[in-house]
């Protein structure tokens, strides 16, 4: 079965690589003498390429090849509760069974319940029924992750079609058969680990941006962000662009942002600032896009607090800011690649305490020294571009609103 199906591919790719009408071979001499018939071929001075039919084509006539054009596809995204999470459809198996995913670039695996699971949690959310997919494969490995709120999942892994906005790859997944109560109160399914290999919970795993860039399925080996924000535009048409860019939702150009280390998307912050004053504060950080807030580190946070009048440290809820600070103009920038990126002001008015105080969570709070957090409060002010090549890179602009 392996030779044959070998065998077809080769077919299957000649039968590409050969279709124009343009011979850019030596011509052969002429060959004659009996039993010899020649058939002469014209070519078609009419003839257009058109290499998405010539795939299907090819697909339809041998199976095993799999050949697929490189695109892009785009997952619309659920502004969840005045911008505290993201989520987006995705499909898995064959039939598809669809399931609503955080998109997370703080870490690596893809996973949602399993329909065999029994907690609370996993009751409240749909539930993977392996039995039901034709492509589903067995891998019997052990998975579990947890994260940095505590939360937890486990479960085994399996392998099956995941498809993203049209991208279809076979993938492995974490099938929950438990997961933590925090979960029981997200509206999403499960999470969608867009870092590097390196973080994912069983080692040797490939992610999905692995598979897919190895399959070739990608114009751009790219995962573009636009996560918008109830404030600048109602929270809507926010989306992820696997392989593409949308150049219409940023002013001016990207400026690309080495990753200093793989994984996480690390970066190197060079500095922050206050409305244009530089606090002198740099370190490591990373763009996450499952961290809803911004977290750096303690001399940050008070340094930038102490330039927003009113606000004050509380033992009980963090950095506060006055809720007025939402009517204002003034941005907090974080210096990267040479260029500073802002964050409006008034998106440090995250939510109201409601405690008659007039005082806001604020969106930016301290705690994380050594490895800042740029979560959505940073990204739905700037158009994020996570790059993997070989040299890996974070293109950012300011969102165009």
């Amino acid at each position: 079965m392996k030779t044959t199906a070998l065998i077809s591919l080769a077919v299957a790719v000649l039968a590409l690589t050969d279709a124009s009408p343009i011979n850019r071979r030596p011509h052969p001499q002429p060959i004659s003498g009996k039993g010899v018939h020649s058939i002469p071929i014209h070519r078609n001075p009419a003839f257009k390429h058109n290499t998405p039919a010539q795939i299907a084509k090819i697909n339809r006539r041998y199976p095993t090849a799999n050949i697929r054009a490189a695109s892009s596809g785009n997952v619309p995204l659920t502004d969840v509760k005045n911008d505290l999470e993201y989520y987006g459809s995705v499909s898995v198996g064959t039939p598809a069974q669809v399931f609503k995913l955080d998109f997370d670039t703080g870490s690596s695996d893809i996973w949602f319940p399993s329909s065999t699971c029994t907690t609370a949690a996993c009751k409240k959310h749909n539930s993977f029924n392996s039995a039901k997919s034709s492509t589903f494969q067995k891998d019997g490995r052990k998975w579990s992750i947890s994260y940095g709120d505590k939360s937890s999942a486990s479960g085994i892994l399996g392998s099956d079609l995941v498809n993203v906005g049209g991208i279809s790859i076979r993938q492995t997944i974490g099938l929950a058969t438990s997961e933590s109560s925090q979960f029981g109160s997200s509206p999403e399914d499960g999470l969608f680990g867009l870092g590097f290999n390196t973080i994912e919970s069983v080692p040797g795993v490939k992610t999905f941006m692995d598979n897919a860039i190895a399959a070739g399925v990608l114009s751009q080996p790219v995962v573009s962000a636009y996560l918008p924000s109830v404030r600048g535009n109602g929270g809507v048409g926010g989306a992820y662009i696997f392989g593409g860019i949308d150049s219409t939702k940023f002013v001016g150009d990207l400026t690309y942002v080495p990753v200093t280390k793989k994984g996480y998307w690390q970066v190197l912050i060079q500095d922050a600032s206050v409305n244009g004053a530089s606090l002198g504060q740099t370190s490591q950080g990373i763009i996450d896009t499952g961290t809803t807030l911004v977290i750096v580190g303690d001399a940050a946070a008070e340094a930038i607090h102490a330039k927003i009048p009113g606000s004050v440290n509380d033992p009980s809820n963090g950095w506060l800011v006055p809720c007025s600070v939402s009517s204002s103009t003034g941005v907090v920038g974080f210096k990267m690649g040479g260029k500073t990126f802002n964050i409006a002001l008034a998106d440090l008015a995250y939510e109201n305490l409601n405690d008659g105080s007039g005082n806001c969570f604020s969106g930016i709070q301290g705690g994380q020294d050594g490895l800042w957090i740029l979560g959505d409060v940073f990204i739905k002010n700037n158009y994020c571009v996570f790059s993997q090549t070989s040299s890996p890179s974070i293109g950012i602009a300011p969102l165009k609103y």
